[in-house]
């Protein structure tokens, strides 16, 4: 009989948001790796006995796997349902920089297209009532991986290659995407088809790619985490086809988007049909990243039922947008209900809100439109928001055969705009109170 006790969280949204189901370890008999075999510096041994020591915590049906103070070198981590990783104070969980040690391949995700890649540096799979927790720290190794933040020619070719098989359907066991070129970096924590789960407390430093990525996923709570990484592609959060998620009392220093909702890549996301939804921030501190939160470009399976209140962007921050949205001809979803109220912010390099519909980046040149499929985007409220300078408020670029609509902004102050105030072009039902 499972020995974990459950607990609900309810939150007040402007839309019906479920109340969020998380486990409760506080019963549960805790397993500490050194008993197990790990010793500081030792990788091998470090590897095996938190594998194991998993593993006895998931055949109790309810445990916590300890990992004590010191250093700990380690490879990949796979979690298991029933399962609670936590790291006491002054713990520091070690992630190794060699490639291999993140094989064989697991099915996985590369910008919003299924594959088989570089397993996570955390991984759960289709698991149940897991938890990471603590006061510790989780850190990677960069050596290697910042030597595949270039995108060169083979790169480009293995993401075209890619692009086709997932645009013809072909199975995802034939995306097999690790080979001497290819460089698909692998996330940090990934929670991959799993639901009731729970990050808390910890400290997570570097990743070779997106920092937490809950794919496919339902009921999680991440709240009290320090993050901190500024390498390529290093968001923060990545929602993708996940659904009632809480973000909360967070500190983001990111390198790219602190927050990055997603659902997906055209036919692969089709073929999904599940859409991102009931995705709530609050409290959380941003110190930079290119957005406080944005929407794309992989949404194909749409988003729905975003919250974002009483956040703050520290006054040093670098950051481009508040909110942006962005799809492209290719993509299909649709985002509506996006609600974002309460933010502070000092001086944003570009705006409050900026909608476009024409981001390929270096997708435009590099594979043709397969099936055109527009997005639909509409019912976005900012409110109560406050910052120093921006070059303006909006920008909005819709497109002529389907504009953006319903969007309305209630009490956005910037002190000092650069530029105009409004720039908008194909956009019906705007107000700006």
């Amino acid at each position: 009989m499972s020995k974990i006790k459950f607990s609900s969280i309810k939150i007040e949204a402007p839309f019906n948001m479920p109340a969020i189901k998380i486990p409760d370890f506080t019963a549960c008999k805790k397993f500490n790796i050194t008993v197990f075999g790990a010793k500081e510096g030792n990788i091998n041994l470090t590897t095996k006995a938190i594998s194991d020591a998993i593993n006895e915590a998931n055949k109790n049906n309810g445990g916590i796997v300890v990992i004590p103070k010191g250093e700990w070198l380690t490879k990949a981590i796979h979690l298991k349902s029933n399962v609670n990783l936590h790291l006491n104070k002054g713990a520091i969980l070690l992630f190794s920089e060699a490639p291999k040690d993140y094989l064989p391949a697991v099915h996985s995700t590369w910008e919003g297209m299924e594959c088989y890649n570089y397993s996570p540096l955390v991984y759960a799979y289709n698991c149940e009532n897991i938890a990471i927790t603590g006061e510790g720290l989780m850190k990677s190794k960069m050596d290697v991986w910042e030597t595949w933040f270039p995108r060169p020619k083979p790169h480009m070719n293995s993401l075209k290659r890619l692009y086709n098989l997932a645009s013809y359907n072909k199975p995802v066991e034939e995306r097999q995407m690790v080979n001497d070129t290819a460089h698909f970096r692998p996330q940090f924590i990934q929670f991959n088809r799993s639901k009731h789960i729970l990050l808390e407390g910890i400290s997570i430093e570097n990743s070779p790619f997106w920092t937490i990525h809950p794919y496919l996923s339902k009921d999680v709570v991440i709240r009290n985490l320090n993050v901190y990484a500024h390498g390529h592609n290093n968001d923060g959060v990545d929602p993708e086809m996940s659904e009632n998620v809480l973000i909360e009392n967070c500190v983001f220093d990111q390198g790219d988007d602190a927050i990055a909702i997603k659902s997906g890549r055209n036919q692969d996301a089709w073929r999904l049909n599940t859409p991102s939804k009931n995705i709530v921030m609050r409290n959380c501190i941003m110190k930079n990243g290119h957005q406080l939160v944005a929407i794309g470009s992989e949404l194909s399976g749409g988003i729905e039922n975003v919250y974002v209140e009483n956040c703050t962007v520290e006054n040093r921050a670098k950051m481009y947008h508040l909110v942006f949205i962005k799809t492209n001809e290719r993509r299909g979803g649709y985002v509506k209900n996006i609600f974002v109220e309460n933010i502070k912010a000092g001086n944003i390099a570009n705006g409050v809100l900026g909608i476009e519909t024409d981001v390929l980046y270096q997708w435009r040149d590099l594979v043709p439109t397969i099936e055109r499929k527009l997005t639909p985007i509409e019912n976005i409220h900012l409110t109560n928001i406050k910052t120093t300078k921006t070059q303006y408020i909006s920008n909005i670029e819709g497109q002529k055969e389907l504009p953006v609509k319903d969007i309305f902004l209630k009490q956005v102050i910037v002190d000092t705009l650069t530029k105009e105030k409004h720039i908008h072009s194909n956009v019906l039902n705007f107000k700006d109170y």
